[in-house]
């Protein structure tokens, strides 16, 4: 077996590439054997060859336009460093672009504000450093934003199942908010201090440190005043010298203070800074307590720190997916950005007019920059999640003189293709667009090109673009070319693309020729896809012995004699260097002198026939290029006139059935409402014959029959109604009068057609012509049509009589109560809220409301004191959704509030 089928085991191999080389994320595949597994030679130059491949290129660039879309500084970060997951597989690489476009499909992107990047605080908990409190409460922030994007993911994700590929990449993930919530517990974020509650002994050292300091910050007043008073001092003055409180004494006055202990003296020298001797014990005290408080407060970091260590695992895999969700959010508005359309990949049928690759006027987007702006702008001022989430920019709408948007077609029976062309032509950089379009694929970007752009997933990229000449190694360019393509032959797979510039150049042409022959058979069986640029004409005779080969060519208008950089395909390119040679400014005699040789080396009239050809052939491109535009006009246009005609013919039998189930519910309404009306009614007069006389039953019958009267007749069909219809069925309408057709569903529709003697009439309802009867349509009276008509008057009429009867009727409601316990209070329904602040109080009032069971009763202690707590609690609890109603404290049930749940 060759070498080449030996290594097809490379095709599923994939790393990402250290921070200390030039940081790029590579797909390397290994290529699949069935005998031997592939050597690490082999690994190490697909590595090579593949970052290789990605700088030539200029992927990182790429990468680094995406950065500037990044919500995160790991996405960020990540972005400039090149470190972008390419897909390992076609699965892989569909998998992205459908997180990319559902990305695309939000009207705003989700909020990362938060997020932190902690890896390197979690390695510092891991490896048993101490963390700080800012540190803490980083993980914490970073925490509770992933957890708030999971949620906002979820509530998107309600709307519509195309958000699920971003939600899903969260799905699985443990957001830790037992930590979270030990860390709230302990330490206040906002301040940076751990609070009393952290730990009992930290409780009971903070109380009897602050006993002591007012006892001795009492003690050390009284005796600064003394000392004032004795006229010692000044003024009073109590300060801290050496970690030890003490007062101030002049020099002259030290007596007043017998076996006080000096700890400094003033610059001066006119002040003794002394502590007294009642104060040493007390600050004794204050140093112990002080070195209690410090240890205690290590000791619940490092108990915090345990726990961030022991969820190191967890809380780096979240930091991944969020990352991983930042940077599918990213392509989507690098998509906006460049109006990308979504790439398809191509399987090995005959799908898609049997094109392997069908890109249509797709652009480079490293030019694009030039021409929508540049981007350093909106990376240098974005903060947190205030991403550019722009519509689509300038490309929709308007073509772009630059970059010039270039075609690639490709059939799937094709393995080589051969472009030729004038030097800057636009060959090179027109096979560095289709490398960098098929990393784009692979790593779930969209293409900054028309329609639908479709291309293969190709396991290997390789290029061989520039100059690889080496004064270290020893090669020159010719040699530093052929030992890179040699190089290449050697792990290239049946799914690879190849890209080679300028093939067997700077040698013998023959040589050369023979050459390039040769490695383009050669890879024509071993590749998917060869593409090299040339300027060997004999290169482009190889499409006529072998069908798997296309030729290309880059045009060059004869007219301004520059090249228009688009490609031709199936034709063959001149060089044109004498044109481009006149057109540089070259000495005129020396250009004539090229041409005399090349006369000499070419007979008259080939050169004569091949122009006349190459003209006409242009001519009539040009001219079925005009009529290929005006079919696809004419096509577009029969498609939306298709389009339209047809939504409105689906909505047809929904406008039927929805009017008749709305007529249908009316009517039982009304049979309800009139059923109701009657029990009324008769429950009235069953209560008023019950306490009337004799002599009152004939009135109170009569009553009864009239009301029962009035109430059939405001509900019957009437003759009005009769006459509605045979008003309908004699409606005179005229050309250009507005009319409503009940056969459009009581749709709009203009009368474009006089009325003919069938009693029909065409009318027109958008780009929908049909013939309507006039007893189904209806005529919209126009503003000066105010006179009120015999039929107006009838409806009018039948309306008050209908209000009249129903005047005295009571309305029937209908509601739900809950149905509660009985107001018991006890420890499980009690929330004490005394002896807190107001933050914390309001964080623990929200989770208990958060927490109890619906129709419950909870009691929330709040105490007198100031009434900050109090205010506080019932604030909330006007506002919380899950609070029906409360009662406010009573002379029984003094300082605290009952709330009832839903």
């Amino acid at each position: 077996m060759d070498k080449i089928t030996q290594s097809m085991n490379l095709c599923n191999f994939f790393f990402f590439i250290s921070p200390t080389k030039p940081s790029l994320t590579l797909t390397t595949r290994s290529l699949k054997c069935s005998s031997s597994p592939p050597t690490s030679h082999q690994l190490k130059l697909a590595d090579s060859l593949q970052l290789q491949t990605l700088n030539i290129l200029e992927w990182p660039s790429v990468c680094n336009q995406l950065s500037a879309f990044t919500s995160t500084t790991m996405g960020s970060s990540a972005a400039r460093h090149g470190q972008v997951v390419i897909g390992r597989s076609p699965q892989e690489s569909r998998r992205l672009l459908d997180q990319t476009s559902a990305a695309f499909a939000l009207h705003l992107p989700p909020d990362f504000s938060g997020v932190e990047d902690v890896s390197e605080v979690v390695e510092s908990a891991v490896s048993g450093q101490l963390l700080s409190i800012r540190e803490i409460c980083a993980v914490k922030r970073t925490l509770r934003s992933a957890r708030a994007l999971f949620e906002e993911l979820e509530k998107i994700g309600e709307q519509s199942e195309r958000y699920y590929p971003l939600l899903e990449i969260l799905q699985n993930c443990n957001f830790l908010t037992e930590l979270e919530q030990k860390i709230d517990y302990c330490i206040d974020s906002k301040f940076l201090v751990i609070l009393d509650r952290a730990s009992e002994d930290l409780e009971i050292i903070r109380l009897e440190r602050k006993s002591n300091m007012d006892d001795l910050d009492t003690l050390l007043k009284d005796t600064s005043t003394k000392i004032y008073q004795a006229g010692g001092i000044d003024k009073p003055l109590v300060t801290k010298r050496r970690s030890r409180m003490c007062v101030g004494v002049k020099a002259s006055h030290k007596s007043l203070l017998p076996n006080g202990v000096v700890l400094d003296v003033s610059s001066s020298g006119a002040t003794y800074f002394t502590e007294p001797r009642d104060a040493v014990d007390l600050n004794n005290m204050e140093v112990r307590l002080s070195n209690a408080e410090r240890a205690e407060e290590q000791a619940i970091l490092g108990l915090l720190t345990s726990e961030i260590a022991q969820s190191g695992s967890d809380i780096k895999y979240l930091l991944d997916k969020v990352l991983e969700v930042d940077l599918a959010i990213a392509r989507a508005a690098y998509a906006r950005w460049m109006n990308g359309k979504c790439p398809v990949i191509s399987s090995g049928g005959f799908e898609n007019d049997g094109l392997s690759i069908n890109i249509e006027g797709i652009q480079h987007p490293l030019l694009l920059e030039t021409s929508l702006g540049s981007l350093t702008g909106h990376a240098t001022s974005k903060s947190g999640n205030s991403i550019m989430w722009c519509e689509e920019n300038g490309v929709m709408g308007q073509s772009l003189t630059f970059p010039v948007p270039v075609d690639i077609k490709v059939e799937h029976e094709t393995r080589v293709v051969v472009i030729s062309g004038p030097n800057t032509g636009g060959k090179t950089a027109s096979i560095k667009t289709l490398g960098v379009a098929s990393i784009m694929l692979k790593a779930g970007m969209f293409l900054p090109a028309r329609n639908h752009p479709t291309l293969p997933w190709f396991d290997f990229i390789l290029a061989d673009i520039g100059d690889s000449q080496s004064l270290e190694q020893s090669l020159s360019t010719f040699s530093g070319h052929l030992s890179r393509i040699c190089k290449m032959l050697e792990v290239t797979t049946k799914q690879s693309l190849i890209l080679i510039d300028e093939i067997g150049s700077g040698t013998d042409p023959s040589e050369g020729v023979a050459l390039s022959t040769s490695i383009l058979e050669y890879l024509k069986d071993k590749v998917n896809l060869a593409v090299t640029t040339t300027h060997y004409a004999d290169l482009s005779l190889l499409k006529k012995k072998d069908s798997q080969y296309e030729n290309a060519a880059m045009e060059f208008s004869l007219q301004t004699l520059q090249p228009t950089y688009r490609i031709l395909w199936g034709s063959t390119g001149e060089s044109n260097a004498l044109n481009i040679a006149k057109s540089i400014g070259f000495d005129e005699k020396v250009v004539v002198r090229a041409e005399t040789w090349v006369k000499r080396l070419m007979p008259d009239k080939a050169e004569k026939r091949r122009g006349l050809l190459y003209q006409s052939l242009m001519e009539e491109k040009n001219r079925l290029e005009v009529q290929a535009n005006r079919a696809e006009r004419i096509y577009s246009n029969v498609m939306d006139l298709y389009n339209e005609i047809k939504e409105e013919a689906n909505d047809l039998p929904k406008c039927e059935a929805a009017l008749k189930a709305k007529e249908a519910q009316r009517t039982r309404k009304e049979i309800v409402t009139m059923k109701s009306q009657l029990e009324t009614i008769v429950k009235e007069y069953e209560a008023k014959i019950a306490t009337a006389g004799i002599d009152q039953l004939t009135t109170l019958l009569k009553e009864s029959e009239s009301a029962i009267s009035s109430l059939i007749e405001a509900h019957c069909y009437t003759e009005e109604s009769s006459a509605t219809e045979a008003e309908a069925s004699s409606l005179s309408v005229k050309l250009g009068d507005q009319v409503i057709v009940r056969e459009l569903g009581n749709k709009l529709a203009t009368i474009v057609e006089p009325p003919g003697t069938d009693g029909t009439t065409l009318v027109q309802y958008g780009k929908i012509r049909i013939r309507a009867n006039l007893s189904g349509m209806r005529v919209v009276q126009s503003s000066s049509d105010t006179a009120p008509t015999p039929n107006s008057q009838s409806q009018i009429k039948k309306q008050g009589q209908r209000i009249k009867s129903l005047k005295n009727l009571s309305e029937v409601k209908n509601s739900e109560e809950i149905v509660y316990g009985p107001a018991v209070q006890t420890s499980k329904n009690t929330v004490d809220l005394r002896g807190m602040r107001v933050e914390e109080a309001s964080h623990n009032l929200n989770l208990a409301l958060s927490t109890f069971r619906p129709g419950s009763v909870l009691f929330i202690i709040h105490g007198m004191g100031t009434g900050v707590v109090k205010e506080s609690a019932l604030q909330m609890l006007k506002k919380h959704p899950r609070v029906l109603k409360f009662e406010q404290e009573s002379p029984t049930n003094y300082g605290c509030t009952v709330a009832y749940i839903k």
